[in-house]
């Protein structure tokens, strides 16, 4: 009897069915790889959403780095913005600096040492003013400044001298250690060094206030978590004086977001002429990142730069139109 081959029901074979199976390993094995790719670029193009970097802020010089929490560059935003305000060289926001380090590490305390208070540990009973006036940075930033320009030769002074000299702190030394930071926070703040700040933010007060098209103020809807914001223009107008003008800027047709447009002003303190004009600018584009969280700025834009709140890993992105020359656009509420 001639031998047959032993099949399947379906009329295969063993040697064929062998064969097969390599090629559905292929199969799976490819389809396997097109969805991890799938997959990968979904994550890459989600990645802000999905990885969140804890808050803070960077800055980032040629001439090094460091890090503040998002209180900290608030409130050295400020110290440098009332400081250019008044036209003050750049030596004495790095003073001002230094010695809220070393007094508050640029925090607003509420107490400390006897009844001191505020950024710069200033005392009711020695003439400061009261708790509530320290407690105002502004306030305080202007009475330190106040006793500093009154040292005879103060930038040309070591600056724990300078800084000893408004003080009067039992421990007169303390503030030279901290010089180097406040310098490098200085070239940030005060714009010298450009798209140097990034903060990332996890969520923002609803602002306070919109802007109608006459550029005056009009109340916005309530603010979430209990935050009640000062007006975005109040408070550049308060910190940085004439050296801004604050306007409502055009909105397109699918931005329902206020924006304002913040024009910065070349001051004693920067070059004049152009370059000075956008050194002031890069110090108010940075001050509002720094006031991002507590005063609702979902977004910043200035020469040809944008910072996004909702893009918390990107820092300062080129954009593909540059904002009005010499302007600072600032996008209140959450894209």
């Amino acid at each position: 009897m001639a031998d047959v081959a032993e099949g399947g029901a379906d009329g295969s074979t063993a040697s064929g069915r062998r064969r097969r199976r390599p090629r559905l390993l292929r199969r799976l094995l490819i389809g396997l790889v097109a969805v991890a790719l799938v997959a990968g670029l979904v994550l890459y193009l989600n990645r802000d959403r999905l990885i969140v970097p804890p808050e803070g802020c960077r800055i980032s010089t040629a001439a090094g780095s460091g890090t503040l929490d998002l209180a900290q560059a608030a409130n050295a935003s400020t110290i440098a913005a009332v400081a250019m305000s008044r036209g003050l060289p750049e030596r004495a926001v790095t003073i001002a600096l230094a010695t809220a380090m070393q007094e508050s590490k640029i925090h607003n305390l509420d107490g400390g040492d006897r009844d001191s208070v505020g950024l710069f540990q200033q005392r009711p009973s020695q003439g400061w003013g009261t708790a509530e006036q320290i407690k105002d940075p502004v306030y305080a930033t202007n009475k330190f400044l106040d006793g500093l320009v009154k040292v005879p030769g103060y930038a040309r002074m070591p600056l724990t001298d300078a800084a000893q000299q408004v003080q009067k702190s039992g421990y007169p030394q303390a503030y030279a250690k901290h010089e180097s930071n406040a310098m490098l926070v200085t070239s940030a703040l005060t714009g010298r060094e450009a798209a140097s700040l990034d903060c990332v933010v996890h969520d923002l007060a609803e602002p306070a206030a919109a802007v109608s098209a006459s550029g005056s103020p009009s109340p916005s809807a309530s603010p979430s978590a209990g935050r009640r914001p000062a007006d975005v223009g109040e408070r550049v107008r308060r910190e940085f004086g004439r050296m801004v003008s604050v306007a409502a800027a055009p909105k397109g047709p699918k931005d329902a977001r206020t924006v304002l447009a913040l024009g910065p002003q070349a001051s004693a303190s920067t070059d004049s002429g152009p370059d000075g004009q956008r050194q002031s600018g890069w110090a108010v584009a940075q001050w509002a990142v720094a006031h991002a969280q507590e005063l609702g700025i979902g977004a910043v834009a200035f020469d040809d730069r944008v910072w996004r709140f909702d893009h918390p890993t990107e820092g300062w992105q080129t954009k593909d139109a540059a904002a009005p020359a010499g302007q600072v656009l600032v996008t209140l509420g959450a894209p």
